[in-house]
């Protein structure tokens, strides 16, 4: 996205009141050098009814350095009510080196999120998911998505039967507490939100 679609972005949430919440999704947006994102987190907080931020990244996981002192400082220093959502698909992928940049955000008041994608061969397998939730709350982080896969182009062969999907986690929801079951969801083209299944 060009500077200027950002400001016409953020033109149409100044101009809208009952926009409370924004969220940086689509792309990755930790893409954005830190002072790109600094820029942009100030423009969004000077937009008064806005209180909420969303950053949506798969960034920290494959690269947990991404997460540095000047991040931190940009989303912790902010008035909006900041939350990171990662995507976490399976346990191997948090190590050592993610438990203290996860740790400094979560100290500094940054609420910390995950969704997961249901992959055939990869995490559809209900002692997984139930180790990955367990192991994100380990690291200060809460379950919050389990999606179906989007069928796109490409990735047929990751896809999980709806029937299987539901039997995995009525399995999960019988293994785990209530705060630690991620609600299954599709994105359905054309709904304004994720549907629940």
């Amino acid at each position: 996205m060009g500077s200027r679609q950002w400001q016409q972005a953020l033109e149409y949430v100044a101009a809208d009141s009952s926009i409370s919440e924004v969220i940086l999704s689509g792309g990755d947006p930790l893409l954005l050098n830190d002072a790109q994102l600094a820029k942009l987190v100030a423009q969004i907080a000077a937009i008064p009814h806005v209180r909420r931020l969303r950053i949506h990244s798969r960034l920290p996981v494959v690269i947990p350095q991404r997460l540095t002192a000047q991040l931190q400082a940009c989303l912790q220093s902010s008035r909006l009510q900041c939350s990171l959502v990662l995507h976490v698909n399976h346990p191997h992928e948090l190590g050592a080196e993610h438990l203290a940049p996860l740790a400094a955000l979560r100290s500094g008041g940054v609420c910390l999120l995950n969704q997961s994608v249901l992959l055939a061969g990869v995490n559809d397998d209900a002692t997984i998911l139930c180790q990955l939730s367990e192991l994100l709350f380990d690291y200060g982080v809460l379950p919050y998505y389990l999606h179906s896969l989007d069928l796109v182009q490409g990735a047929q062969h990751f896809a999980v039967e709806r029937g299987r999907a539901l039997q995995l986690h009525r399995q999960m929801h019988a293994l785990l507490p209530g705060y630690l079951l991620p609600r299954l969801v599709q994105e359905i083209a054309g709904e304004p939100g994720k549907t629940l299944l």
